[in-house]
């Protein structure tokens, strides 16, 4: 199993903060010296910051740790989050900055653990952990995210989960509308969108169902990397052209968010939500199945009319196939499909565009340099029972996240897990084809103007050529400015 390279992710970023303390946000923490590799003799539990879900399944991920090798003296306590990512970028960037101690352990997304690197605020780990950790990281984790917690060679998170979006879809419903999706193999055979549009139509309209297809498409950071980005990679388009200009150089790379299919991919999300009535419908598509209000979700949001039998059709992460997948919700009524293409691979004109392609997301975990010595060798245990695959696939069945070695996912043990184990082979496709966000020293002002100017155009306060022509100045500005 492969995933789209994301090789010199973190190249472009050397040199544009200091990473020896010149910074004015760095820490004074201890970024390079090496972990004691013995664990602590009392007892130490140790804060990780994550998300409400990782809360949620505290005792469940302490159970894990421990059956997976974790000494019984060590204990996790998760620190909730806020679920947005931009919000919890935020935060953490406050903590390092103050130099806190506490939390020790920072869950940080793949999309921006690299600026966290070039500001010194996290621990070097090829320096902190033994060899054999980072060798077992940077030989059997996915390339893609090991890249992402990558600069000039060393590592500074251990990822602690792929994720990879898939469309959740009420089987019960379909079938009800007169499809027949296992017959058909929705689970690995793509469809379009074009007739996506018309099953989630006639399911709508068929059955007791309030909302076709509910997605995030609020102005933050998962319209611009991760919803967006997939809509319009499927009709072909791109934000830098060929894929070998995701990460760089900046300043040096063509901006094509003005091309043909990235309109398309525009007039596709105009019709779901407004049909035909508008001006920049696009024909072929079935509209009016999603509700305005995707123009505020985010994931949970998004998720929540789905879970409560409101929806049809939903695009999310895997911790929501869990959550929709258990017998107290839809059980084996749910079902799980890749991305729709807008037009197949072989036609799309950038390479890695085209087909059932899905966003690379992912979560690492990183180090606090400012931590007590004693959370910090507490830490390297945690760290290091997270490499164990007993103790990923438990992940994998508590909150559905995916392994982060693409071996663990290909298993059979994988296969017979509860729920999230019905769903493997959509998950692999998925991973197949899966893109990254272009991850820079300027990403962060880039995806801003992103999701502003696409969230504009499906309010319909803009075209999508004057949208994407405006965007096109403003990702040209940010280039040339870094």
């Amino acid at each position: 199993m492969t995933v789209a390279s994301a090789t010199g992710a973190g190249i472009s970023l050397a040199g544009c903060i200091s990473q020896s303390g010149g910074s004015a946000e760095s820490t004074a923490g201890r970024t390079d010296e090496p972990i004691p590799t013995e664990a602590p003799s009392e007892d130490v539990t140790v804060q990780w910051a994550g998300d409400s879900n990782f809360k949620k399944a505290e005792g469940d991920i302490n159970d894990a740790l421990h059956a997976a090798g974790l000494p019984e003296n060590i204990s996790v306590e998760i620190l909730t989050g806020s679920f947005t990512t931009g919000d919890r970028q935020a935060k953490y960037k406050n903590v390092l900055s103050a130099g806190q101690e506490k939390p020790t352990i920072i869950m940080m997304d793949n999309g921006w653990t690299i600026p966290f690197i070039v500001r010194g605020q996290i621990m070097n780990l090829s320096d902190a952990l033994p060899g054999s950790m980072v060798d077992t990281v940077k030989n059997d984790f996915f390339d893609a995210s090991v890249s992402t917690a990558t600069m000039n060679g060393d590592l500074y998170a251990q990822p602690l989960f792929a994720d990879f979006p898939t469309i959740q879809y009420r089987k019960d419903l379909v079938e009800e509308a007169g499809y027949d999706p296992d017959g058909e193999d929705w689970a690995t055979n793509a469809m379009n969108w074009e007739r996506f549009s018309k099953v989630t139509k006639d399911a709508l309209e068929t059955t007791d169902a309030e909302m076709g297809f509910t997605f995030q498409a609020k102005a933050y950071e998962g319209l611009s990397c991760c919803d967006f980005n997939e809509f319009m990679s499927s009709y072909g388009g791109a934000y830098f052209g060929d894929h070998d200009n995701l990460f760089g150089p900046v300043g040096d790379r063509p901006i094509t968010v003005e091309e043909q299919p990235v309109i398309d991919s525009l007039k596709l999300l105009r019709t779901f939500i407004y049909g035909s009535d508008d001006e920049h419908s696009m024909d072929g598509i079935t509209g009016n199945i999603a509700p305005k209000q995707v123009l505020q979700m985010t994931e949970e949001p998004s998720r929540e009319p789905f879970t409560k039998g409101k929806a049809v059709m939903h695009r999310n992460w895997p911790y929501s196939i869990v959550i929709n997948g258990a017998e107290d919700a839809f059980g084996e009524d749910l079902g799980v499909m890749p991305i729709p293409e807008g037009v197949p691979a072989s036609d799309a004109k950038y390479d890695g565009t085209g087909g059932p392609v899905a966003a690379l997301g992912g979560w690492h975990l990183a180090l606090n340099p400012n931590a007590a010595d004693d959370r910090l060798r507490a830490a390297l245990q945690v760290l290091k029972t997270l490499q164990t695959e007993q103790a990923q696939l438990s992940l994998f069945e508590i909150g559905g996240w995916i392994p982060p070695v693409p071996d663990r996912l290909a298993s059979s043990k994988a296969q017979e897990l509860d729920v999230i184990g019905r769903y493997v082979d959509t998950l692999k496709l998925a991973g197949e084809n899966a893109i990254p966000r272009p991850v820079t020293r300027v990403w962060s002002q880039q995806s801003t103007q992103i999701s502003k100017e696409v969230n504009a155009t499906l309010q319909q306060s803009k075209s999508p050529s004057k949208a994407m022509e405006d965007l096109k100045a403003s990702l040209e500005q940010i280039e040339e400015s870094a």
